[in-house]
């Protein structure tokens, strides 16, 4: 049962326990808070008085909740449960969406894409969540980042990546329906595309379909446009087929290459585009599913 809420609610063992005990410790402080105010009225124990008590404990359960939540850290995901339950009595449908990032580095993208979704308000048309952060790289940024956000992980190995199931289980048992490419390093296999067709989406720091291509990332690629003499570079985020760089542009957008500038300094320069707009552009795609 416990393993069941914990895959439901997305959280780790020591985050359902103290919501288990939010919602015992709530429940109690709404009981007592309700027998108070009936005392206040003077009314005999009966029909009346049962009817009276229902109706002060629904109202006042949500906020005795809520607020047992706020010692126990449990406050924004009591924010979100709440209004889950009221979109379940008011009949509006809100899509949940569960996101894997594939990344091999220090995260930057990843995380502003985690803040993201974190940071999305309770009741919007699409809520969307990272549950999974998958890396090939043992010690690589982005899984202290997945560990600091209470999200799962996965690190992965070349043989089973490519020649194995591609680890489709684990992105079915995290019931994974998008997917976002984010620094990873490794082309996905035929399989795993077609297992996601259309919700598969990279961001390549050049103007595809220049500068792109196996081995053309990260400081590889800025030195690449200023050899080129390129006076602009840029962000592409496009979906993600069987070859390198090559899916359907979902967006480009560009900054200048200065004279002066060094494959660090146009580094930074994409960082900002990079976090701009990817993030939004992965909640655009989600409402439009």
């Amino acid at each position: 049962m416990f393993g069941k809420l914990k895959q439901r609610w997305k959280v780790n063992g020591v985050n359902l326990v103290l919501i288990l005990c939010t919602f015992a410790l709530g429940g109690s402080l709404c009981g007592y808070a309700g027998r108070q105010l009936i005392m206040l009225t003077g009314l005999e124990k009966g029909p009346a008085w049962v009817l009276l008590y229902i109706i002060l404990v629904t109202l006042l359960w949500p906020f005795c909740v809520l607020l047992i939540s706020v010692p126990f850290g449990q406050f924004t995901f009591f924010i979100k449960y709440l209004a889950k339950m009221k979109n379940r009595i008011s009949g509006k449908k809100v899509t949940q969406h569960s996101i894997a990032i594939f990344a091999s580095g220090a995260g930057s993208n990843a995380e502003k894409i985690i803040q993201h979704f974190n940071a999305i308000k309770p009741g919007s048309k699409t809520q969307g969540r990272v549950s999974l952060i998958i890396c090939n790289k043992p010690g690589a940024g982005v899984l202290q980042i997945a560990a600091a956000n209470d999200i799962n992980t996965l690190l992965i190995e070349k043989e089973r990546f490519f020649n194995g199931d591609h680890y489709l289980p684990e992105l079915r048992a995290h019931h994974i329906d998008f997917v976002v490419l984010a620094g990873f390093l490794w082309k996905l296999p035929p399989a795993l595309v077609k297992a996601y067709p259309g919700k598969i989406v990279n961001i390549h720091p050049a103007l595809l379909p220049k500068h792109g291509g196996k081995g053309m990332y990260g400081n590889k690629v800025h030195e690449a446009v200023i050899a080129a003499g390129e006076k602009e570079s840029g962000i592409t985020i496009h979906f993600v087929d069987e070859l390198y760089d090559n899916g359907k542009v979902i967006l480009q957008a560009t900054c200048s290459v200065e004279a002066n500038d060094t494959a660090e300094s146009l580094a930074n320069k994409i960082h900002l585009l990079e976090h701009r707009h990817y993030p939004e552009i992965i909640e655009n795609l989600l409402n439009a599913k």
